[in-house]
């Protein structure tokens, strides 16, 4: 991310007030994945303790989601990216002060000293740890568990999906974005990226940060593996048809046997909970 600037907010992000209109789409996004509306999904937040895989370098999501009402939020990272600088100050101000009330003085009550990012983050409130999985190890401690454009860079899906499922408490949910597109690696045509064999792009990528390649069916089996129950799978993005067609003579050998409605897929949404 340092060296290529792009996160999962994309390049050429803006300003602090543009950084600041993610976050609270991110939030919106969580919500209509839950099928509450604004009132609902604070008293869902209520007195909950939350998971986000991958925050990156602003724990934008966690600031909200606090000031919405949650208990605490724990963001775990296989990399230390979170950090104190003078634009994530303005971002974390700039998201303060569209709130009001006691949204805005919970939000405030993040920080060790109350409204001052400067001050850091008070650790019984919003934790930040790094991994070197890049994931929780808890058993039965969250109620709501999210990430967004970070499972796609997972290597190992099956122990992601294992954390998820003994972390999340017994009615608990979680909620997914996963990005299946190429982050920049296409050539010539959409998906020029699974063409290319797996000892290629391992070779190439797979320290690097890039994509893990993985389409949706593979993440539909660790989720059934984990004995985790989809209550929701939806593409968000899609591919042509056609454009698919294209690409299907050159794919590599793991990709050749899917459906071409799951590799028209660019990106969707999974919702899980516990299998009864």
């Amino acid at each position: 991310m340092r060296i290529t600037a792009q996160t999962g907010r994309g390049e050429g992000e803006g300003n602090s007030d543009e950084i600041a209109d993610y976050f609270y789409q991110c939030c919106r996004d969580y919500r209509e994945q839950l099928g509450l509306d604004e009132a609902e999904f604070r008293a869902y937040l209520s007195d909950k303790t939350i998971l986000e895989y991958g925050p990156g370098d602003i724990l934008g999501v966690a600031l909200l989601l606090r000031a919405y009402g949650a208990k605490t939020i724990h963001c775990v990272d296989r990399f230390p990216l979170n950090k104190i600088s003078e634009k994530n100050m303005l971002v974390y101000q700039a998201l303060i002060n569209r709130l009001a009330g006691d949204e805005k003085q919970r939000a405030m009550s993040v920080f060790n000293v109350p409204g001052d990012p400067e001050s850091g983050f008070n650790r019984d409130i919003i934790e930040y740890s790094v991994t070197n999985s890049g994931l929780s190890g808890e058993t039965d401690i969250y109620d709501l568990i999210i990430s967004r454009a970070v499972l796609e860079h997972v290597n190992d899906l099956e122990a992601t999906f294992l954390d998820i499922k003994n972390a999340l408490k017994a009615a608990g949910t979680s909620i997914h974005k996963v990005d299946l597109k190429s982050h920049g690696l296409d050539r010539y045509r959409p998906f020029d990226f699974l063409t290319w064999s797996n000892a290629s792009y391992r070779l190439m990528y797979s320290h690097k940060g890039f994509p893990n390649r993985w389409r949706v069916n593979k993440y539909v089996q660790a989720a059934q593996n984990a004995r985790l129950s989809i209550k929701n799978l939806a593409a968000n993005e899609t591919l042509s048809h056609e454009k698919i067609d294209t690409i299907a003579p050159y794919l590599a050998e793991d990709f050749r046997n899917i459906s071409k409605e799951e590799l028209s897929w660019l990106s969707f949404w999974m919702v899980l909970e516990h299998v009864d």
